[in-house]
């Protein structure tokens, strides 16, 4: 039985150590349109602050990963399509025959639609090869905008300002993680950041970038002009799904999959990034790639196993306000009861007999997320 997996990502390399474990004689490819090198994505965005360089991120190089894990690894090798009854793929390196597919893909950063010559300029950081450039275009640079308040703005701008590097956020919301948190927790966080350094520009969108030698004017919808060394967008990510689509494959959000993991072809299955789990929920975390690659490696080799989502709430890593958010589900109605003080604020979503739905602690309050987290519905 061959096993074939497109992508190196964090959701690929973790599946074949899950695979190894439940079949050690099973025959693994994995192609990949990079090297292949082991690294943490979600250590990218707090680099600075933890003294890593691009080359101590890299935990396992893909080669010697390989060789423990008796992979059979195709690096720097593009895909192009997927023949789904032919159980074939054609990629840069040739075609490949496979019993089943797993289709890590990840997501692209989204692109803004921004005017000026200094628009192309403009940086996204979503894997190690981008990190690397981002490193070396941050030399000697004191001023950086990002574009974004979300999760990964906040958590470089957070970062930078260990490297005494001043950031000006922008956003079209009004507040940071208006997505994740109830609003005065976002305010919370707002003014955490600004006392350590970083501005804050929201309720806009930057429009226009212009570069003037090696610095850029940034013009935004109010009409504000703000003066940069480095533009970084943050703005958020889209599932990879044109393999998918272009084979046939069901796509909503994401590559829709059902409880095993399976997309609309019984033999090629998703999960990671580019995943949309039963067609509700695309999750970019470390925790539902755990989880997912656990129950999919039983499923693959002959166990079908259901994937199931306990609460995972998430830790944003920002160290001078630390954070950790469980949203509620869409579908869950009640209301946020809210204590907060100049240490931190602790917001917990209750229905209306009383049961913990969602949470945002901040501050000194995200020290009780060990006790809360038990309290918490699962997910699926």
């Amino acid at each position: 039985m061959n096993t074939t997996i497109i992508g190196s990502g964090v959701a690929a390399w973790t599946l074949v150590r899950e695979l190894r474990k439940a079949d050690p004689e099973s025959q693994i490819r994995l192609i990949t349109a990079d090297n292949g090198d082991f690294y943490s994505k979600p250590m990218l965005s707090n680099a600075l602050a933890s003294g890593k360089t691009p080359e101590s991120l890299v935990m396992t190089p893909a080669a010697k990963f390989a060789e423990q894990q008796k992979v059979d690894l195709i690096p720097n090798t593009s895909v192009s399509a997927i023949d789904a009854d032919a159980r074939k793929v054609s990629s840069s390196a040739g075609e490949f025959n496979y019993d089943n597919l797993v289709l890590a893909l990840g997501a692209d950063t989204i692109k803004l639609p921004l005017e000026g010559n200094g628009a192309s300029d403009v940086i996204s950081v979503n894997d190690l090869n981008d990190y690397t450039v981002f490193r070396k275009l941050l030399e000697g640079k004191k001023e950086v905008a990002v574009l974004g308040a979300g999760l990964i703005g906040c958590e470089f701008a957070n970062d930078l300002l260990k490297a005494e590097i001043h950031t000006t956020v922008f956003d079209l919301a009004d507040r940071p993680l208006a997505r994740l948190l109830p609003e005065q927790a976002s305010t919370f966080m707002l003014n955490k950041l600004a006392e350590k350094g970083v501005s804050w520009k929201l309720g806009r969108s930057v429009t226009g970038i212009v570069k003037t030698g090696t610095a850029y004017t940034l013009t935004d919808s109010t009409g504000d002009s703000t003066q940069a060394d480095l533009v970084l967008s943050a703005v958020g990510l889209k599932p990879r799904t044109e393999l998918a689509q272009n084979a046939g494959l069901t796509v909503q959000r994401g590559i829709v999959v059902n409880g095993l993991g399976q997309t609309s072809h019984s033999n090629i299955y998703a999960l990671g990034d580019c995943a949309d789990y039963l067609g509700k929920f695309v999750l970019p975390y470390i925790m539902p790639v755990m989880q997912s690659a656990r129950a999919m490696a039983q499923t693959l080799t002959g166990k079908p196993t259901e994937i199931k989502f306990p609460a995972m709430p998430v830790s944003i890593k920002t160290p001078d306000c630390p954070a950790v958010v469980n949203p509620p589900l869409p579908e869950h109605e009640g209301e946020w009861e809210i204590t907060a003080d100049e240490n931190g604020v602790k917001a917990l979503f209750k229905n209306k007999d009383g049961a913990l739905l969602g949470m945002a602690l901040l501050g000194e309050a995200s020290k009780e997320r060990q006790a809360l987290t038990p309290l918490l519905p699962a997910m699926i």
